[in-house]
């Protein structure tokens, strides 16, 4: 027989995702995430699983297949062996009535555990150690408490899921099971639509803050590395990973779809170990494209964000040896003079005592006009010479990449709508080497440091220092006042690609 004729794909290699922030984790992954638990964990019959998100049943199968074989020897009757565990040592939380069934045809090779044609001799009720109970949400004020999710986007009737997912719409996660777990895994979903879909809130992180409150010996899950330096809400949830000194390895891919083909979901996917009984430096291995740097260990703490790539990490300690002020010290405030994008209050031709109001429609820059008496909001930052740059530019995971959107220099006097922060200063001359500054890649690379999503806020600048804005910048200057190698210079112009003086 040929090998093509007798080839046995994995079905769920081949299962579409059900959403993008809710994916399916194809069995190749889920095995690199189990291989960071210690070897001997497979051949402890006391040992449990648990699953917090069930969707395709692949973390328990693929356990179920370790302990199989792990535990051989100490149960050597087969039946008996998977006998055991099944009960005593795998469970699961559905997250959807779909995803539970899937779970279970996964896990016990039927849908219903006590079914005709289980694997399991093991239960009496269809849903075995794979649970799902329909949970309501917690409203207050229009928000459900536990999940943040919208009252009038979720408060739906019993025909439709509520994505009100139970492991994290409890104070006591405890009580789920009633029993303490050794291992916990999974692959959470990643976000909520807030307000009728306009705004996405994550919560991946409910689901590692309440897996941390079982206080497993190991907790292992795959989620979105947006929380590394960015994400809706999630400074607090990065400053506790950040010091967490129990997260001891942590696998990073710069592009989601590298794990999840056919995903489009900006600033990458990780996977992590937490060892509670062992402190110490993370091994961190980044990935991106074919390149694997690491693992190295690194003092995840280091700064208030994550720097993924040693290699720029390097390259900052190096910039910041120089102990120079920050630019964000002439950078505008989100919505500096009080007007969201999309606002309307100018008019297009000019009158007398008009200032220009810089906004964009559709994608193009334009100008509209707006009395002077009308800016009520940073009156003092009018008269200053500006060099403004889009609060939002997207690449999708591109390489090299162009980082933020074109910057230009506006004169005075000014005001701009939320589409643009701006950089002030007193003159032309000064805006002109300012702007040139912007364009180079050494500071568009030290922008890409903390700029994980499309959004490039105030604090995206914080670690680009300021220069004497008497000259035109260059890249072959600021290599070499900061003493960068061939080495640092060839990472630098290889994730980021040149802007030219036209860029539009």
């Amino acid at each position: 027989m040929s090998t093509s004729s007798s080839y046995n794909p994995d079905v769920l290699t081949c299962l579409a995702n059900l959403s993008s922030d809710e994916v399916f984790t194809p069995p190749k992954v889920a095995n690199q995430i189990l291989d960071m638990l210690p070897e001997r964990i497979w051949r402890d019959k006391n040992a449990r699983f648990l699953d917090l998100a069930c969707k395709s049943g692949v973390f328990l199968r693929e356990i179920v297949k370790r302990l199989d074989k792990g535990l051989e020897r100490i149960i050597p009757d087969r039946q008996k062996r998977l006998n055991h565990i099944f009960r005593n040592q795998v469970f699961g939380i559905g997250i959807t009535e779909l995803t539970s069934l899937l779970s279970r045809r996964s896990v016990y090779c039927s849908k219903s555990a006590n079914g005709k044609y289980s694997v399991s001799e093991s239960f009496d009720n269809p849903q075995g150690n794979i649970r799902l109970k329909r949970i309501a949400h917690s409203w207050e004020k229009d928000r459900c408490v536990f999940c943040g999710a919208s009252q009038t986007e979720y408060d739906r009737g019993k025909e439709l899921e509520t994505h009100a997912y139970e492991f994290i719409h409890t104070e006591k996660p405890e009580e789920i099971f009633n029993m303490k777990f050794d291992v916990i895994v999974g692959n959470p979903p990643y976000q909520l639509g807030s307000d009728g879909g306009t705004r996405d809130i994550p919560i991946y992180n409910k689901f590692v803050d309440q897996a941390k409150k079982l206080n497993p010996r190991f907790l292992s899950m795959i989620i979105p590395s947006r929380w590394m330096a960015g994400g809706l809400g999630l400074s607090e949830f990065r400053r506790t990973m950040l010091e967490d000194k129990r997260i001891r390895r942590l696998v990073d891919y710069e592009r989601m779809d590298q794990v999840f083909p056919g995903v489009d979901f900006e600033g990458g996917v990780c996977f992590f170990l937490w060892d509670r009984d062992n402190e110490g430096d993370c091994a961190v291995t980044t990935i991106c494209g074919d390149e694997t740097v690491g693992p190295v260990p690194r003092d995840l703490s280091e700064h208030d964000v994550f720097v993924r790539d040693i290699r720029g990490l390097k390259i900052l300690r190096k910039v910041q040896s120089a102990s120079e002020a920050s630019i964000t010290d002439i950078l505008s405030v989100d919505k500096e003079f009080g007007w969201t994008s999309n606002f309307e209050g100018f008019h297009e031709k000019q009158r007398p005592n008009d200032v220009a109001l810089h906004y964009n429609r559709k994608g193009k820059r334009l100008v509209g006009w707006i009395n002077r008496k009308d800016v009520d909001k940073s009156p003092h930052l009018i008269d200053t010479w500006k060099v403004m740059v889009p609060q939002a530019y997207g690449e999708r995971g591109a390489r090299p990449a162009m980082v933020l959107g074109p910057s230009f220099v506006v004169s005075s006097p000014s005001v701009c709508t939320q589409t643009f922060l701006f950089f002030y200063v007193s003159s032309k001359a000064k805006a002109n080497s300012l702007n040139s500054y912007l364009r180079t890649r050494f500071f568009r690379f030290l922008v890409s440091l903390r700029k994980i999503t499309q959004h490039a806020t105030r604090s995206t600048y914080t670690w680009v220092p300021q220069q004497a804005w008497n000259r035109t910048w260059t890249d072959e200057a600021l290599y070499k006042k900061y003493g960068l190698t061939e080495d640092d210079i060839s990472f630098i112009e290889s994730r980021i690609r040149p802007m030219g003086g036209n860029d539009e």
